[in-house]
């Protein structure tokens, strides 16, 4: 069974990326068929300055490896190192119907906000059907709100394989559990638009910073407190050990304790729970030799299996040489 999934390189990871899904995608490693890419031509639609995408990129790997992903148990690669997707990708656009991308949540979204968009967002679900398709992939851990994104693939490759055989892997979706909303400063949803977010590899300073300006009520500090309307207690929640939310939990709801106190709890907890993950990035950091090294060995193994599927596609749609 081969596992595959892509992340945009659209900003630094916060802890709702972390949290919401790089965790559970990482945890599928184990899978020694696992490909993940970066996927740096998807985020083209949205990051238009060359020297910031191009960090981007790079602070994804980085960011990735330090978490936990395993070079020798998965597949790492920049998606633009595989120029067999873009074949690909057109090769789908031939048999897509138009009235199936118009369906798509990200074109429809822009268009009913009379927002402009581009032919690169319009056909994007072609190249993440391509992504899909190339390795043969039979699962993609996706969210719930990106299910979709697997239905158009598995519509697109069942066209093509009605005109042209079997070709073509039909991928399920693997939906990630969820996790429960991970609030942000304000207390929505954390998100790098809603410029509410706390990054995983925030400097400790920074952090703390951060941490301290979470938004909260105006109770007294001897007033008991509702740790289940907290937003910083469901923060705690994501790093701390069973005992040690009760224990947080009594204190909220004792009284006595100001929301300082629960934010240096959340501060010591999220230090302590990334604590060897930040070694691993510093050092990463610092070779850029070494990371550069992994995506092109990774890109070696993604282009070997993308070409067995790219050649069959060809021959089956007839891009071949006749022989004299």
């Amino acid at each position: 069974m081969r596992a595959l999934s892509g992340i945009q390189p659209t900003g630094r990871f916060h802890w709702g990326n972390y949290f919401g899904a790089i965790r559970q995608y990482i945890a599928l490693q184990d899978n020694e068929q696992a490909f993940y890419f970066i996927a740096d031509l998807h985020a083209l639609t949205t990051v238009r300055e060359p020297n910031l995408l191009a960090e981007y990129t790079h602070d994804a790997a980085v960011e990735l490896l330090a978490l936990g992903l395993d070079p020798n148990r998965a597949t790492l690669f920049r998606q633009s190192d595989i120029p067999e997707v873009t074949e690909l990708t057109w090769l789908l656009m031939t048999v897509t119907q138009m009235h199936l991308l118009e369906k798509c949540h990200a074109y429809k979204d822009k268009k009913a906000k009379g927002l402009p968009s581009d032919a690169g967002l319009f056909t994007y679900p072609v190249l993440m059907a391509a992504d899909i398709l190339l390795y043969d992939s039979d699962v993609v851990p996706v969210g719930a709100d990106q299910v979709q994104h697997i239905e158009v693939a598995r519509d697109i490759a069942q066209r093509f394989n009605s005109m042209y055989g079997e070709v073509l892997t039909l991928p399920k979706a693997h939906v990630v559990e969820a996790t429960a909303k991970v609030p942000g400063i304000d207390g929505e949803k954390m998100s790098k638009s809603y410029g509410n977010a706390i990054e995983v590899f925030e400097e400790p300073k920074k952090l703390r910073k951060k941490i301290m300006s979470i938004q909260t009520d105006s109770l007294p500090v001897e007033a008991p407190k509702d740790p289940e309307a907290s937003s910083i207690f469901a923060l705690y929640q994501l790093f701390a050990t069973p005992a040690q939310q009760e224990q947080l939990a009594q204190r909220y709801r004792a009284g006595g304790m100001g929301y300082g106190e629960a934010k240096q709890a959340l501060y010591d907890a999220s230090i302590a729970y990334f604590a060897e993950a930040g070694e691993r990035h510093a050092q990463l950091g610092s070779s850029p030799a070494v990371v550069n090294d992994i995506l092109a060995k990774g890109a070696q193994k993604a282009r070997k299996k993308g070409r067995e599927v790219l050649d069959r596609v060809r021959k089956a749609a007839g891009i071949v040489r006749l022989e004299a």
